[in-house]
């Protein structure tokens, strides 16, 4: 089925508490996309964001991000007060990662307390064994800092006796902890259950790397490549590509392959069942990891680095049982050898196509009309997008790219490019791939300074947020006219909305 959607982050939806939430103004946006006959929310990672605010980063691959629960619904449930709501003055375009925390983490604190006094969570937790274990591990994060590594050496290793004492002392704040969890399952719910009674389908995004000092690699350091004291002996990256042609030093500690392999890919199993428990579909993030990943030694740089083999075809086997199936779509960007591509394609996962790629890689530069991104090389077996959240705004890429890139997007597009973003965005609606995402900074023509993300970028990403305007009726009603020109409507609804 030829489909549509959005890329928007919930982190980038307006609000008056200084980050966007899953609560009113979700809501609002799952009408906004149900009356532009949108099918699809892609999303970001939903777990804790770092210190930096990336959602990439997360010190957790099953708990969830509850700086995204909603404070009005909070109200309006009895878990806070109206007067104990945050105070907010801050911008409404760009998140501020800290104050937001500063802000919401004594207010999130007081209704995961009364959630713990007033609700019996030991059967929500048992059901969910990785909650207990995230809200040990953020106990103890809170009170010996956020670098397990630094943990006093009973704690940093897990003695039972030092795990036991630690759970007795800390337990206000594990149920405090409990307790969050519970609130964002309860909110999410109300929010998937209504994208589901209005056909919208809820995508999400796994990184395949998880952070070295995250609660996975404190919990089962024997699953990866780790010393005695727990610090990576190889770390994570990739070599010069599209996206840095100098490559990319992620950091992230290595998997033990042989180690997973004799667990049949439990750990990722369980993994992706938690993400599930979210979203409907899974886009696996360097999925060429799958094949192989790029090691770099811990005194070198990204180009230092070599290929090494990854868990391949057994690890999508464990998953199809784990799972029934294999929600995926594979994000198969960067450098992409034979056996990436028979790993997607013998498993029937949908790759990528990125326009901007199109026109302004150097493969583009010698027949700029032949890139295999190009819409008329598009495969029905793919998911199209004008850009990710790592590529610049359809319109910042236009205004910074060479006028030979803008020359040759011109031609093909048949636009004198005074509205780039919506000529990029009609040839993403044409391809012949099934599905076609596209980021709501290019539905709103927003140009360079809404950009998520800077790959290799340290400091200053993750913060757009669109303003309440922009989700309005004349926007949703323009998208929707491309989405039944293209044959994209869901079926059976109505033409006009």
């Amino acid at each position: 089925m030829r489909r549509a959607g959005i890329l928007l982050h919930p982190t980038s939806l307006p609000g008056p508490y200084g980050i966007g939430e899953i609560g009113p103004y979700a809501r609002t946006f799952l009408r906004w996309l149900d009356a532009a006959g949108c099918t699809v929310w892609q999303m970001l990672p939903l777990g804790p964001i770092d210190e930096t605010g990336s959602p990439y980063s997360s010190p957790s691959s099953s708990a969830r991000n509850t700086l995204l629960l909603s404070i009005d619904d909070l109200v309006d449930a009895g878990w806070l007060l109206k007067d104990e709501r945050p105070f907010w003055n801050g911008s409404p375009h760009q998140v501020d990662f800290a104050a937001v925390l500063a802000a919401r983490s004594i207010v999130l604190a007081r209704a995961g307390a009364r959630v713990a006094k007033q609700v019996d969570l030991d059967a929500w937790a048992h059901a969910r064994p990785w909650v207990r274990t995230w809200a040990t591990f953020a106990a103890l994060a809170e009170e010996n800092g956020g670098q397990w590594t630094k943990w006093p050496e009973p704690l940093r290793d897990r003695h039972p006796e030092a795990l036991a004492a630690a759970e007795d002392r800390l337990a206000p704040a594990i149920a405090r902890a409990i307790g969050l969890q519970w609130l964002f399952d309860q909110q999410w719910s109300a929010l998937r259950d209504e994208a589901h009674r209005r056909g919208v389908e809820l995508w999400g995004d796994v990184p395949f790397f998880v952070s070295g000092e995250g609660c996975e690699t404190w919990v089962s350091r024997s699953l990866f490549r780790l010393d005695r004291n727990g610090s990576p002996l190889a770390v994570s990256g990739v070599p010069p590509d599209l996206f840095s042609e100098d490559g990319q030093l992620w950091g992230h500690p290595l998997y033990d392959e042989d180690a997973m392999r004799a667990d049949a890919y439990a750990w990722w199993g369980d993994r992706m069942a938690s993400v599930l428990e979210l979203v409907d579909t899974v886009r696996l993030d360097h999925f060429r990891g799958v094949a192989a990943y790029w090691e770099i030694p811990l005194d070198g740089t990204a180009k230092d680095g070599k290929w090494i083999p990854g868990p391949g075809q057994a690890l999508l086997e464990a998953l199809r049982e784990r799972l029934g199936r294999l929600p995926f779509v594979a994000e198969d960007l960067g450098v992409i050898t034979p056996d990436v591509v028979a790993l997607r394609d013998e498993n029937h996962l949908p790759g990528m196509a990125i326009l901007q790629f199109a026109f302004s890689t150097p493969a583009a530069f010698g027949d700029p009309y032949n890139h295999e991104f190009i819409p008329h090389q598009h495969r029905r077996r793919q998911v199209c997008y004008p850009g990710t959240h790592d590529n610049d705004t359809t319109l910042g890429w236009y205004q910074a790219s060479s006028e030979k890139v803008r020359d040759q997007t011109r031609r093909y597009l048949l636009t004198d490019g005074r509205d780039i973003a919506w000529a990029v965005l009609h040839a993403a609606m044409r391809s012949v791939a099934d599905t076609t995402i596209i980021p709501m900074q290019d539905v709103l023509s927003l140009d360079g300074r809404a950009r998520m993300n800077v790959p290799g970028r340290a400091n200053g990403n993750w913060g757009w947020r669109m303003v309440d305007e922009a989700v309005n009726l004349a926007v949703a009603q323009r998208l929707r006219e491309q989405i039944v020109i293209s044959g994209r409507l869901r079926p059976g609804a109505s033409r006009r909305g």
